[in-house]
This record gives structure tokens, sequence and C-alpha cells, in this order.
């Protein structure tokens, strides 16, 4: 299996299991401290709407990584898909500076290397 294909997999298994901690979320799981900022423990429902658009979101991410390392078809064209995997390279940089200055220490402890390992992984897909 090459890199960019076990990469893809590892960052789709990753965003899969974001999905499920977002359902739990939802479902009033009480873990809201782990996201969102920590505010409440269990979200609100304007959180649990984003939670939601969260896993739509996800999902986009994961079809993207599997589509760059061509193991997808191609969103749109294969340009559509190298400049997405570049941007979610960004997106998860980003995550790692928001997580890491979160009030929220169990978030900066879960989500901050969790972004940090999405952002390696997304980048050895855009390099690749």
């Amino acid at each position: 299996m090459a890199i960019d294909q076990l990469s893809a997999l590892l960052a789709s298994a990753i965003l899969a299991g974001l999905a499920v901690f977002q359902s739990a979320l939802i479902a009033g799981a009480p873990m809201g401290r782990m996201a969102w900022g920590g505010a409440h423990t269990v979200l609100p429902k304007k959180l649990r709407i984003a939670s939601a658009v969260s896993i739509a979101l996800y999902a986009l991410f994961a079809y993207t990584a599997l589509a760059k390392a061509e193991l997808a078809p191609a969103l749109i064209n294969g340009t559509v898909t190298s400049v997405s995997s570049w941007v979610l390279t960004a997106y998860f940089a980003l995550g790692i500076v928001m997580n890491s200055i979160s009030r929220s220490k169990p978030e900066r402890l879960i989500m901050t290397p969790t972004a940090t390992v999405l952002t390696a992984l997304f980048l050895v897909l855009s390099l690749n």
C-alpha cells in the first residue's frame, strides 16, 4: 500500500471517530467539555446543530482524502481535489492552534493531538 493511500485511510478512520464523537454529543452525552470550547457538559441545541454540520463536513473531508489517494473518484476533477487537500491541510493546522488555546483542558489534551495528526496526514496527501 502506498503512503498516500495509508494516509487517506488513517485520516478517514480518525474523521469517522470524530463523527461518532459528534453523534454522541448530539445525543446528549456529557462530553461537551471536549468540544466547542468546552463551555458546556451537555451541548445546547445550537451546538448540537453545529455538531451535525461537523459530521457532514467530516464525511466530505474523508472523501477528499480518499479521492486524493485515488481510492475514490476525484472531486469534480484532479485540480479541485488537490486544492481541497491543501485547504484541508491548512484548516487542520489552524485547528492545532485553536485547540491548543482552548480554555478547556480536555479539549486541549485530546483535540490538539488529533488536529496535529490530521494535519500531518493531509500534508502527506497534499505532497503526493
